[in-house]
């Protein structure tokens, strides 16, 4: 579907960042990742929200660690409004089944299902965590962690998918932070690339441009079809 058509979809009703629920499963999909991929060195994931991404690795004794300002207060607060986040982005997505491709998940049933059971997974681990070393509460432009501490870092559905509210420029700093606390050799991979209203997003190109000369930039393909725009993941190498 091209950027013209894609002006006929109904856009996502969004009021603020939400917070979602993906699985492991999905994040390997999703950014194309294998699990040699994450044997490198130490995974960060930005804006993990309620995914059960970093639970899962943890249990296959690799390190890993989610940074989200969702994090900050009382545990059981934050699962509680993660469950209402899920529960409230299902009837979205149940409203606009229509326009999303269902080759991966089959139903809106299953598509829940899945996303309830990541949300059990991250707060069993979320609930262990204590100390906050695993689930820190941050939010870019700014990370509190050394330079080079990670081999991958990876961010889902957030940067360019709010691009009516986070401005090219926050997007620069947000990829200058990311940099920072990426290993020399290591990689950052952002999806999806479209905004709510399932456009491309305007400034892709832009940005590949403005770190060109401290990580190589790709387009490449992930493998998990649903938005109803088909977006690529983009893939910086830090040099």
């Amino acid at each position: 579907m091209n950027a013209f058509e894609s002006q006929n979809l109904p856009a996502y009703p969004q009021i603020g960042v939400a917070s979602t629920c993906r699985s492991y499963r999905e994040y390997m999909d999703m950014f194309g990742l294998n699990e040699a991929d994450l044997r490198g060195g130490p995974v960060l994931d930005v804006a993990g929200g309620a995914s059960s991404f970093t639970a899962e690795l943890h249990g296959m004794g690799l390190d890993a660690t989610a940074a989200d300002p969702f994090y900050e207060g009382d545990r059981e607060a934050v699962i509680a409004a993660a469950a209402e986040e899920l529960s409230v982005s299902s009837l979205k997505v149940e409203a606009l089944r229509d326009v999303y491709d269902w080759s991966y998940y089959g139903t809106p049933e299953r598509h829940r299902t899945m996303r309830e059971k990541a949300l059990a997974r991250f707060a069993a681990d979320f609930r262990k965590d204590i100390g906050g070393s695993r689930y820190v509460a941050a939010a870019l432009p700014e990370l509190p962690f050394a330079d080079g501490a990670f081999r991958t870092v990876l961010c889902s559905h957030f940067l360019f998918l709010y691009g009516d509210r986070f401005d090219e420029r926050f997007h620069q700093e947000a990829l200058d932070e990311m940099l920072r606390v990426t290993a020399s050799g290591g990689e950052i991979r952002i999806y999806p690339l479209v905004t709510l209203k399932w456009d491309i997003s305007p400034i892709i190109q832009n940005i590949m441009e403005y770190v060109r000369d401290r990580a190589e930039p790709f387009l490449v393909p992930g493998k998990l079809p649903f938005i109803p725009v088909a977006s690529e993941v983009l893939l910086l190498r830090k040099r």
